[in-house]
């Protein structure tokens, strides 16, 4: 299987990550989207990443997609629990990170994009203030680790690891819980150090 995806992106880092954990053995093809690759494009018009090629030509877009694939590959090795109330949960808390990544992402693309004159502060502060209160929910109802990890704590060790690459000390404040979370995280996946987003 190919993945189209960056080192640097949340939603790349999230994959990978639970790749690795599912065993699924994927040619990872670092992309810059920035440059509309036609390879890229001919697989997902969208020209996003993540994008997976599967082993049968099947292509698979956004990350939640992909996920529920690698899911799908081995009985043994699921990405998201059995058991349908405690599955539910784990997909809520999935969607709640990539909400947050994707407020987080749309700030570094304000500024990346417009020079200061031009940014839309409002626009900003209502993304900030996504990220913001998600971290809080979060930070209040953190993930439990049992025998297994599902999807969330891959989403959620993605984000963690985002914020601290591009929004070092402006989001850790009180949140205790979230801070230690990634050293946790790092115990039971120690592959975290090596996929995890970077620039």
């Amino acid at each position: 299987m190919k993945l189209y995806c960056a080192p640097v992106s949340p939603f790349s880092a999230k994959v990978r990550m639970a790749a690795r954990y599912a065993g699924a053995t994927i040619d990872e093809i670092f992309t810059d989207t920035t440059q509309n690759p036609d390879e890229l494009l001919i697989a997902n018009p969208l020209g996003k990443i993540p994008t997976l090629v599967t082993d049968d030509g099947e292509v698979l877009y956004d990350s939640r997609v992909i996920m529920h694939y690698l899911d799908s590959l081995d009985e043994d090795k699921r990405l998201y629990p059995r058991n349908p109330e405690k599955r539910i949960r784990a997909e809520r808390f999935e969607a709640l990170c990539d909400g947050i990544m994707e407020a987080a992402v749309l700030v570094i693309y304000e500024k990346r994009y417009r020079t200061p004159e031009t940014w839309h502060q409002p626009w900003v502060d209502r993304q900030w203030g996504k990220v913001m209160r998600g971290l809080d929910w979060i930070d209040a109802n953190p993930p439990a680790f049992g025998k297994r990890l599902n999807a969330g704590h891959f989403a959620l060790a993605s984000l963690l690891a985002y914020l601290m690459l591009r929004f070092p000390g402006a989001w850790e404040q009180h949140r205790v819980r979230l801070t230690r979370f990634p050293a946790t995280f790092d115990e039971h996946f120690p592959a975290f150090s090596e996929l995890r987003p970077k620039a």
